[in-house]
């Protein structure tokens, strides 16, 4: 019984891991992973002042709307 030898394209793919956890041990990242980390996290924060934002929008006109 002989085995065919195994193409790596049919292997299934691994998943790389985007969550960040903060708080994580860093000492195992190397300077790539640490950089990718980084612009992960500052995308985040963009996207979280992006919502702030809106949110102050949104209360800065029903506050406009109401006085008047």
């Amino acid at each position: 019984c002989a085995t065919m030898p195994i193409d790596p394209d049919d292997l299934p793919l691994k998943k790389k891991v985007t969550e960040i956890v903060l708080g994580q041990d860093l000492s195992a990242l190397s300077e790539f992973e640490l950089s990718a980390r980084i612009m992960g996290m500052e995308a985040e924060i963009a996207r979280c002042r992006e919502q702030i934002n809106a949110r102050k929008a949104t209360k800065d006109a029903a506050a406009a709307f109401f006085k008047s």
